[in-house]
């Protein structure tokens, strides 16, 4: 078994997934990786980070998104393809990133569809933060100034991507529990507590760390 432990963690809006992570990240002692990804693949594949950034707002806005499925399989597009700056290539390029990193490190990755790219490796513990509605409007309230409509708007539509994403290139449903190792609710345990059992969970789970 690889000695090197990675957590995936995937996120309702407002369930304090991120700070979870991150939490995590500062008392494991291992790096945190979330926005950074795209970078990271931007550097590999020679792609303008730009492209990335822009690749989840072009599908959001494409009925194609909605309705199809381009399930991940592990393959790259070459660069003589005209498909070399695809959506489909772009997320190909972050989940080699993703498969590089669980082979050379410990850490923890932040969405893109994580638990299913690393499904297959027995060094892996994925995870998924929800909370109930309210408690998820009262969180994400603390960071933006809306009104509660626009605010219970942001966040419907933002898990409605999240959940979208996640069905495009997984072919899963990404609240369904079955897709995850452990599912916290953030609103009962706190943050510190849900780190907790994150880390009794992998004591539990890789018994020679």
């Amino acid at each position: 078994m690889n000695d090197k432990i990675v957590i995936t963690i995937g996120r309702q809006y407002g369930s304090g997934g991120r700070t979870i992570g991150q939490m995590l990240s500062e008392k494991l002692g291992i790096h945190y990786y979330d926005k950074e990804l795209l970078k990271l693949a931007s550097e590999d594949s020679g792609i303008n980070e730009a492209l990335f950034v822009g690749a989840d707002e072009k599908l959001k806005s494409t009925r194609l998104f909605k309705i199809a499925h381009s399930v991940y399989h592990g393959e790259l597009i070459p660069p003589e393809s005209d498909d070399f700056v695809s959506t489909q290539n772009l997320f190909n390029y972050q989940a080699k990133i993703i498969k590089k990193l669980a082979d050379e490190e410990s850490c923890i990755i932040i969405g893109r569809c994580a638990d299913f790219i690393l499904k297959d490796y027995d060094n892996v513990l994925s995870v998924f933060i929800h909370a109930p509605h309210d408690y998820c409007m009262e969180q994400a309230a603390k960071k933006h100034s809306m009104s509660p409509k626009e605010l219970e708007r942001f966040i419907a539509k933002t898990d409605k991507h999240k959940a979208e994403y996640y069905k495009y290139y997984t072919g899963r449903e990404w609240t369904d529990a079955r897709n995850y190792d452990l599912c916290l609710d953030s609103s009962k345990l706190g943050f510190d507590r849900c780190v907790e059992e994150i880390v009794a969970y992998m004591h539990v789970r890789f018994k020679n760390i």
